[in-house]
C-alpha cells in the first residue's frame, strides 16, 4: 500500500515560521499562530494514531511539534516581557506620554 503524508504539517511548519517572525509584535500573532499549529499537530497526531503505517512523514510532525512549542514559548515571553516593560514604565499613560515626547524631539510630530 502506498503511503501518505499527513494533510497539516506543512502547514504546522509554515505556522510556526510565522510565528517566529511576528513573536515581536507584542507575541500575540506569535501565540494565536502557535495555538492554531498545535491544534492541528493534535488533529495529525490523532490521524496517525489511528493507522501509523500509513503515513510516511511521522519525523516532520515531531519537528513541527517542537517548532511550534518554541514559537508559542517565545510569543509568551515576549508578551510578559512587554507587560512588565509597560508596568515598570509607569502604565499606558506614561508611555504615551514618554514616546509623544520623543516624537516632538525628533520632529516627527507637527
Amino acid at each position: 500500500m502506498e503511503q501518505q503524508k499527513l494533510p497539516n504539517v506543512t502547514i504546522v511548519i509554515v505556522l510556526a515560521i510565522l510565528s517566529y517572525l511576528c513573536c515581536c509584535i507584542w507575541g500575540i500573532p506569535a501565540i494565536i499562530m502557535s495555538g492554531i499549529g498545535l491544534i492541528l499537530v493534535k488533529k495529525d497526531e490523532k490521524t496517525l494514531m489511528e493507522n501509523p503505517e500509513l503515513y510516511s512523514n511521522q519525523s516532520q510532525l515531531k519537528t513541527a511539534k517542537i517548532l511550534v512549542i518554541i514559537g508559542l514559548v517565545l510569543g509568551v515571553l515576549y508578551l510578559l516581557f512587554n507587560i512588565y516593560q509597560l508596568w515598570a514604565m509607569g502604565g499606558w499613560e506614561e508611555a504615551m506620554r514618554r514616546s509623544q515626547e520623543m516624537m516632538e524631539q525628533f520632529g516627527l510630530e507637527e
